[in-house]
């Protein structure tokens, strides 16, 4: 479970160490993991935002997608470059990293779409149904043991989620929500997907290929959809895949100095930054639902990472030296 939620604000993992191979970790270390990955949060966040400015400027989806993808693929060749070098890049699973990059694709659609239906603040909410979804399709697909405790989490989560969007009163548009909640399903499935890829490929490897592989349909929707701008929209556009690059290197070292279970916590906040750039930009605060809501399924996800974390402990414990 600890990798179908390790990304929620971002399509694109990192491959997480085994139990047999995890590095043993220092308290420095530790805080270390955890300040990167409050970075890599509020630049998601700013990322969101972002968006929403451009597509307020003009931008459409076809472009912020592309922007995204273009600029953190030439950011992550030149960290290729000068470091590991391109041989690095060779993989025997190409098959995969196509799969991968096809949900990728849907799960990224969904997730930039939610943040231009609904509220930064709503749309960060809904993401975090992130390992709600994760044990459902961990019990689907993987055909993975799910107990009494982590099915009642489920519940619990989904109560909240039916306190934030409130069908029927017109609270939030419902066209929005259900793009929010699909965006999630599918953040948890391409988690699935990369705990197989994962096996063999690295980090970058794997990011590497869901960027260069996504780049031409997106080039084409691109394409199709060329618009003029201003310098300013431009600039902002650029900003999206430089700041979601950048955020999604963070997101990698993160989990390479703290345990992942350690980490995660800190992805809740980014509803504060949600909130704070949906006030200072666009003047938008969250509804009483959301208010209500939000802490419910934040509680249930933090209650899915921690009996997942138990449920390990005796693994854990059995192959420690």
């Amino acid at each position: 479970m600890d990798q179908r939620i390790l990304w929620r604000h971002s399509i694109e993992a990192p491959a997480l160490p085994s139990v047999e191979t995890a590095p043993h970790y220092t308290p420095d270390r530790v805080l270390l993991g955890l300040a990167l990955r409050l970075l890599a949060v509020a630049g998601l966040a700013t990322m969101s935002a972002l968006i929403k400015l451009a597509e307020n400027r003009g931008a459409n989806l076809a472009e912020t997608m592309f922007f995204r993808q273009a600029f953190a693929a030439m950011l992550i060749l030149g960290i290729v470059v000068t470091g590991p070098g391109l041989a690095s890049l060779r993989t025997q699973r190409f098959g995969a990293h196509v799969r991968r990059t096809a949900v990728g694709l849907v799960g990224m659609i969904t997730t930039f779409g939610a943040v231009l239906l609904l509220p930064l603040a709503d749309a960060t909410t809904l993401q975090f149904t992130v390992p709600i979804f994760g044990t459902l399709l961990g019990a689907l697909i993987l055909g993975e043991q799910v107990g009494i405790h982590r099915w009642a989490a489920v519940v619990v989560g989904f109560i909240g989620v039916l306190i934030v969007t409130q069908p029927g009163t017109g609270a939030l548009p419902l066209g929005g929500a259900a793009v929010g909640l699909v965006a999630a399903m599918f953040v948890a499935l391409v988690a699935i997907l990369l705990r197989q890829i994962g096996r063999t490929e690295s980090a970058l490897t794997t990011v590497f290929w869901f960027s260069a592989l996504s780049i031409p349909p997106l080039g084409i929707a691109y394409a199709l959809n060329l618009q003029q701008h201003d310098a300013l929209t431009w600039a902002i556009l650029a900003g999206v895949g430089l700041i979601g690059g950048l955020a999604q290197l963070a997101l990698t070292a993160a989990v390479r100095h703290a345990p992942v279970s350690t980490v995660i916590p800190m992805d809740y906040s980014s509803l504060f930054w949600g909130t704070l750039y949906g006030w200072l930009l666009f003047g938008t605060l969250p509804g009483w639902g959301t208010v209500l809501g939000a802490p419910i399924i934040v509680a249930s996800g933090l209650y899915i990472v921690w009996r997942e974390q138990v449920r390990r402990r005796p693994v854990t414990e059995a192959v420690s030296p």
